[in-house]
């Protein structure tokens, strides 16, 4: 095939990436401790956490798994956390002890917690006391076994940490009453693998790292199983690819405010910093923008990652202004595009071009990526060194240079399947190993390539994959409803927002109990903001709801 993009490489840009130097995550970061002891790690809330004490901690809690609890290679353990110091001690545990994380969004309803804990089969969770009281609604319906418990403070230092904790529990009343028959403070369960020995599990390359849940087309989220290999090959091509842009700058020191459950942000801020040394500044609460744009003022940063929503809100904050971004190298933008005004504007208050990335949940994340220096044209790049992109029609087969079609790619970082699912493994995948990504685009003669047209009809909401049917699915389940459709409405600050068309059978149901449902039922990100009411809704002449008219 033609690597049309091949001639748009920086000089010196290799075709294929070397082999990585390690064969799982495990690795990656266990050689982290090795050769940056003394350099900090992670940063949260005014503690630092050097790769020494991620070492120590983690390897007690990978004991804790391993010996206390008895789980064996392969078994599942779900971490529900926001951006604090628990998630990497608990991450990097996990993997010691030979398991696969689930990632789980703290903002999930019962409802949707319960689908992904019962599809994973997950036997271990790790989870936030701010959000306990969801999963104390449906643990008895899943395979859960073990709870760990944590709160906000408890890896912070004293007395802060004590301080947050009192505060949080006491005074906000932010940590609903809650009860499990079988749980554990993780402070209790780091002391509980202190000094113990860990039996070292053989995993590579094909085992499962991660449980990665995304949207499916029949309104149940799905787990892309992405293995070691996925992810080291990704953090290698992405290093590949940004070349010298941090040469002088020793460590690296990145804004993680993106959540580490996120695809984007797991990939792009926690491995491949932690690959090189580097330190994260976990930002908890990013919609505080005045806390955020306070906190990072405080470091200087050479790397930045958000989305369009975030650059744009945070402009507009006060304290954007006293931000030094003269150590700032780079900048990506990603999940949703960014739009042209947001990066001129970034560009101008910074000193610092936005580069738009691609890639999705399934290829772990990154597949096609601007060159690190150049300006902000609206391209979304140029395919990563050992990733092949072709433009397909409908027949799969691919379309001439400058033809509008599907997206499609092929690399080491494509997912290895669905978990337990292949028929919708099947309807992704071409013969070849070629991932169908939904997406409509377009290459130029140079290799860059644009994307036309999302998903027909996925919504994005902040950066946040949002699927219809998840919606109308929930709408439906309402005794007086008959149809409910969903689509997105362009918005200034979210990019999306969803409306709904709501057909009642009941007359007497409300716009308020339509957003009284869906707020019980779904994260909030994915709730309607606004309801229509209507006496029937379009369908083609095989009954399908016709989105697409409602949008138009």
């Amino acid at each position: 095939m033609e690597k049309a993009w091949l001639k748009s490489y920086p000089p010196g840009m290799p075709e294929e990436v070397p082999t990585p130097p390690y064969r799982s995550v495990r690795d990656l970061f266990e050689s982290a401790f090795k050769k940056y002891p003394e350099n900090a790690a992670y940063t949260n809330m005014g503690r630092t956490l050097s790769y020494a004490e991620l070492d120590r901690l983690s390897m007690q809690f990978a004991c804790y798994l391993q010996g206390t609890l008895g789980l064996s290679r392969g078994e599942r353990v779900a971490i529900m956390l926001p951006n604090v110091l628990q998630y990497p001690v608990v991450m990097c545990g996990i993997f010691r002890a030979g398991l696969v994380v689930v990632n789980v969004n703290p903002l999930y309803t019962s409802r949707e917690l319960k689908h992904q804990l019962i599809d994973s089969g997950t036997k271990c969770i790790v989870i936030l006391e701010n959000f306990a009281h969801v999963l104390a609604d449906v643990i008895a319906d899943t395979a859960v076994t073990q709870v760990v418990t944590t709160g906000i403070g408890d890896l912070l230092s004293w007395p802060k940490g004590a301080i947050s904790n009192f505060v949080l529990r006491y005074i906000r009343k932010a940590v609903p009453a809650y009860r499990f028959d079988n749980s554990i403070s993780l402070r209790d369960a780091l002391r509980s693998g202190d000094g113990k020995a860990l039996n070292v599990v053989d995993i590579g390359y094909a085992d499962i790292a991660y449980l990665q849940y995304t949207g499916g087309t029949t309104g149940l989220s799905k787990g892309a199983m992405l293995s070691h290999r996925n992810m080291v090959f990704n953090v290698q091509q992405t290093m590949i690819w940004q070349g010298d842009a941090y040469k002088g700058v020793e460590p690296i020191i990145a804004i993680t405010a993106l959540p580490l459950y996120h695809i984007f942000s797991l990939q792009g801020n926690c491995l491949t910093v932690m690959a090189q040394g580097g330190q994260n500044i976990l930002i908890t609460n990013p919609r505080d923008f005045e806390g955020f744009a306070k906190e990072i003022s405080k470091y200087k940063f050479n790397m930045f990652t958000g989305v369009n929503t975030m650059f744009a809100a945070l402009m507009d904050t006060p304290s954007f202004a006293k931000i030094d971004f003269s150590h700032l190298r780079v900048c990506i933008g990603g999940g949703m595009a960014v739009q042209p005004a947001i990066a001129r504007e970034w560009r101008q208050k910074t000193g610092t071009t936005i580069l738009q990335g691609y890639g999705l949940t399934e290829t772990s994340p990154a597949a096609i990526v601007c060159r690190i220096g150049s300006e902000f044209t609206g391209t979304i790049g140029l395919p990563l060194p050992s990733t092949d992109v072709i433009i397909a029609g409908d027949d799969g087969n691919p379309l001439p240079i400058g033809e509008i079609g599907e997206i499609c790619i092929r690399g080491p970082q494509v997912m290895e399947g669905y978990w337990q699912r292949p028929a919708e493994t099947a309807e992704v995948m071409l013969p070849g190993g070629w991932l169908r990504t939904g997406d409509v685009g377009r290459m130029d003669e140079n290799g860059y390539i644009y994307i036309e047209d999302r998903k027909k009809d996925m919504i994005l909401v902040s950066g946040f994959n949002v699927y219809p049917n998840e919606i109308e699915n929930v709408i439906v389940e309402m005794d007086g409803v008959l149809e409910a459709a969903a689509i997105g409405i362009p918005d200034e600050r979210s990019g999306e927002i969803v409306k709904v068309f709501v057909v009642r059978k009941d007359p007497g149901i409300t716009e308020q109990d339509i957003l009284d449902h869906c707020r019980e039922n779904l994260t909030n990100y994915k709730r309607p903001r606004l309801v229509e009411f209507r006496d029937s809704l379009p369908k083609t002449n095989v009954g399908k709801i016709l989105r697409r008219a409602l949008r138009d």
